[in-house]
């Protein structure tokens, strides 16, 4: 098991990461515990649980926020196959495995995808949907749904080598990744398989508006103003396509705009929040 430097931040914010068994997979989460509402969290590709780890901290108190590192990234376990629905009955399984009848359900990116898939599928599991800069049309050019990572190393000799490395490819602040960097006793690497996110980056591309239109629960849209995932024409579309959907727009900001205005993301997800039914 590769050491990981940022567990006392874990601490830190009161999060606690756990492991469940489901479908013979250990699944790593981190959960605030306590007798609230819950909002299950759901990173984007190449990310992990952990990213929420600000907004668990700004909803402390009000909300209970379970933040999963889904199949192959992270701490959880490798999988085989990387489609939308299998992502979203991992989640169900979660929720099973807790004990938790239905859930307000946060995705981000890709998470986001996995958010409104599960909603479709398992309707009477979501309480309230939350879409944070995930387009229904993830396909040229409307989006790029492909970063290729192929070719990023394996093992660096410091974790500032490694991000180093990643942006030599063209990624302009690695900063995001290194939070999926791990020492291992080899080097730094990260905690996921390249391969791994080629091919679950490929499952996800295409039009899934069919599974956004399908499901009729209250909905927030989060849209990044400088977003490369979700254009502005895209975001109003996808709230006239879909009853009871509000959307809310981050001005400055780019596609990862839990980062870039993180009180302002957590107001928005705990305004929104509020005003759903218990």
């Amino acid at each position: 098991m590769p050491a990981d430097p940022d567990q006392p931040a874990l601490r830190s914010v009161e999060l606690t990461e756990r492991r469940a068994d489901i479908a013979g997979r250990h699944v790593t989460y981190l959960d605030t515990g306590g007798p609230g509402p819950v909002l299950l969290a759901l990173h984007g590709h190449f990310g992990r649980g952990r990213i929420y780890a600000p907004l668990a901290r700004a909803l402390a108190g009000r909300y209970r926020v379970i933040a999963p590192d889904q199949r192959s990234h992270g701490r959880s376990d490798r999988a085989g196959t990387f489609s939308p629905e299998a992502y979203a009955d991992d989640a169900v399984a979660l929720l099973d495995v807790l004990g938790i009848r239905s859930a307000a359900v946060l995705g981000h990116s890709m998470g986001g995808a996995v958010a409104f898939v599960l909603a479709a599928r398992a309707p009477e599991r979501v309480g309230a949907l939350l879409v944070a800069d995930m387009t229904v049309l993830n396909q040229e050019p409307e989006a790029h749904p492909v970063l290729d990572c192929s070719s990023w190393p394996r093992r660096s000799p410091t974790r500032e080598a490694l991000g180093a490395a990643i942006e030599a490819h063209g990624i302009p602040d690695a900063g995001y990744f290194l939070q999926s960097a791990a020492q291992f006793e080899d080097g730094w690497g990260l905690l996921f398989e390249t391969g791994d996110m080629m091919a679950s980056q490929r499952a996800f591309a295409g039009d899934l508006s069919a599974h956004w239109r399908a499901s009729g629960q209250p909905a927030l849209l989060l849209r990044a103003e400088h977003s490369f995932m979700l254009s502005a024409h895209m975001a109003r579309r996808m709230v006239a396509e879909r009853p009871r959907t509000e959307l809310v727009t981050f001005p400055g900001c780019g596609h990862w705009l839990y980062e870039d205005d993180p009180e302002g993301f957590a107001r928005e997800v705990g305004g929104f929040l509020d005003r759903m039914p218990c």
